[in-house]
């Protein structure tokens, strides 16, 4: 399972969160929320963190802009991950699968954005400009708003604890459309997920909520940190595009079926 989440997750960016939630919750159903989100903020941390040093061998990974992405991300992430151990399971299954669906049908209907970049020369307040050439020594550049980036990472932050979904199901899309090469997207995500995931990690382990399912939170894990690295490799001959239209199809199932169980 382990290196199954991790490798899609690190495909499209996303640290396989939102796959391994749903997972959790359908094969344990007596699995309190506050566990399930431990177990997967875990995964998510070795995932991302694997996923970020492949894409950064790559030289995939916006640094300055992931810096400051991950610094707002962490207090949204702190109260996120408190308010688990708070609301219903019934709650917390409507809000997940509502969630995924949402966000599946946005990115389905702008899947094609994928294979484009906003201009470097676009003009606007808060326009951030990026050049990079990555490892095959092919020059990228691209602009984007960074101020709308920040809040948006604020509240991916918060999701990402909320949901344990690692908020890269969010980030992802959002850094596109903000006007990132989806290749650098997925990348820079991980490594934004990878600082913040580590806050989640930290208070759910010292918190006791990994206390009785630790080898099965430390299994799943361990692989997921070998599937991000074949994630990785395969990002490298998947258009854009298509790696939208893979995260919107694997939101879609899991978020009807999460939704609908919230419901019964």
């Amino acid at each position: 399972m382990g290196v199954l989440v991790g490798g899609f997750g690190t495909l499209v960016g996303a640290g396989g969160g939102f796959l391994l939630t749903p997972s959790l919750l359908l094969l344990f159903p007596e699995m309190s929320p506050g566990t399930v989100t431990a177990i997967s903020m875990t995964t998510v941390f070795f995932n991302s963190t694997s996923g970020s040093i492949a894409y950064s061998i790559m030289k995939r990974v916006d640094y300055k802009t992931g810096v400051l992405f991950a610094a707002v991300t962490l207090p949204g992430s702190i109260i996120g991950t408190f308010l688990t151990y708070v609301i219903p399971r019934t709650v917390f299954d409507i809000i997940f699968g509502l969630f995924m669906v949402i966000f599946a049908v946005i990115i389905l209907v702008n899947s094609k954005i994928g294979d484009h970049s906003a201009p470097y020369d676009k003009p606007g307040v808060f326009r951030a400009k990026r050049i990079f050439t990555d490892k095959d020594g092919h020059q990228i550049t691209f602009s984007f708003n960074l101020l709308i980036g920040l809040v948006i990472s604020f509240f991916v932050g918060f999701l990402s604890g909320l949901l344990g979904i690692g908020g890269g199901i969010v980030h992802v899309p959002a850094l596109i459309f903000l006007g990132f090469p989806a290749h650098f997207a997925t990348a820079t995500s991980q490594f934004v997920l990878a600082c913040s995931s580590l806050a989640s990690f930290l208070i759910h382990l010292t918190n006791g909520a990994l206390s009785h399912d630790n080898m099965l939170a430390f299994s799943i894990a361990g692989g997921a940190v070998i599937g991000a690295q074949a994630g990785a490799v395969l990002s490298r001959k998947i258009k854009g595009s298509l790696i939208m239209i893979f995260l919107a199809i694997a939101l879609i199932i899991v978020g009807i079926r999460i939704f609908v169980s919230g419901l019964l």
